[in-house]
């Protein structure tokens, strides 16, 4: 079964999505990358354990609270709902229990202290942003409403038919709760689970609107020149915050097309212009070949020369919580 059967458009060919902007992944790159990666791959320590553990309250009336569960897992809170952004509590991120990249750190939340979960938001399909059974887990416990691009929700359905997944296309907007809507928006990256469905789902990046302001939401995405990171800012601005990930960078030859290193992330902040950010994809699994403590010190390097202060670009460890 096509895990997406829809009509032919600018970002879709009939079988395939494509971005007009972005750039193709290339086998015999990746392929060069996974021979040569024993010679360039820092090793991280087995376990790094964040000193923070939160138990978030049942919900949050005023405000926005972000708490980093870690990698690219967050719970936001915001006007009496409790939404997940691509939640991952599995001890690795692979199609494999016993095999791939494995968690150097526990969930900031522990699952068992979550409050009732209103909504969930899935980027796309690589394993470390939709895990089926963290996704199980959420849908036999509190029955969420599951917001992803097309095509992940077949993904998601054929796993757990309880799954309450919902698939929608870039620049829809979808009305939540309360004041809240979230709307896709096209990002610089790609999907896929296996060797032969790669570009088969859609992927993206959201716009949540809250009654304290808009937050940008990248879970993936890698620089190229600019242009998504400015249109959201025409199409949505202003931006009360932004989370944008800094991690899973290195080599660059290789992975610059897909995932922003710390400067590229400081060059997106200044391009979508949003008041505060916030970083993520780093610390947790060890995708890439970075050590595991470069990004953050990377991003410090770059705010520096950039002129920008640090904390308006802040690095959580897991179970940190920021409110605004």
């Amino acid at each position: 079964m096509k895990p997406y059967d829809g009509p032919v458009s600018d970002h879709f060919d009939g079988t395939r999505f494509v971005d007009p902007d972005g750039a193709p992944l290339r086998l015999s790159e990746m392929l060069r990358w996974q021979f040569s990666r024993g010679r360039e791959r820092h090793k991280w320590p087995e376990w790094a354990p964040s000193p923070y553990s939160d138990t978030p309250p049942p919900s949050v009336t005023s405000g926005v609270r972000f708490s980093f569960v870690g990698h690219a897992s967050w719970l936001i809170q915001a006007a009496g709902q409790n939404i997940l952004i691509d939640p991952v509590w599995s001890e690795r991120v692979s199609p494999f229990s016993f095999a791939g990249p494995k968690r150097h750190n526990d969930p900031g939340i522990a699952f068992k202290v979550l409050p009732q979960i209103d909504t969930v938001l899935v980027s796309h399909g690589h394993y470390d942003h939709l895990d089926v059974a963290t996704l199980s887990q959420l849908a036999a416990k509190f029955a969420p409403r599951v917001i992803t691009p097309l095509g992940n929700d077949v993904t998601m359905r054929a796993a757990d038919s309880a799954i309450r997944a919902e698939a929608f296309d870039w620049h829809q907007r979808i009305e939540l709760a309360n004041g809240l809507a979230v709307t896709l928006v096209p990002t610089r990256h790609w999907s896929a689970r296996g060797i032969f469905d790669r570009n088969k789902t859609l992927w993206a990046s959201f716009v949540l609107e809250t009654p304290a302001g808009k937050i940008y939401i990248v879970c993936d995405s890698g620089y190229g020149s600019g242009v998504h990171f400015h249109r959201v800012r025409e199409a949505h601005g202003p931006l009360r915050a932004a989370i944008l990930p800094i991690g899973a960078y290195e080599p660059r030859w290789f992975m610059k097309d897909m995932h922003m290193n710390p400067a590229d992330a400081v060059k997106a902040l200044a391009d979508c212009g949003a008041e505060l950010a916030l970083a993520h994809h780093h610390g947790t699994f060890q995708l890439t070949d970075e050590a595991i403590d470069a990004p953050e010190k990377a991003l410090g390097v770059a705010l520096d020369e950039a002129g920008v202060p640090r904390d308006r670009f802040l690095v959580l460890k897991p179970g940190q919580v920021i409110e605004i």
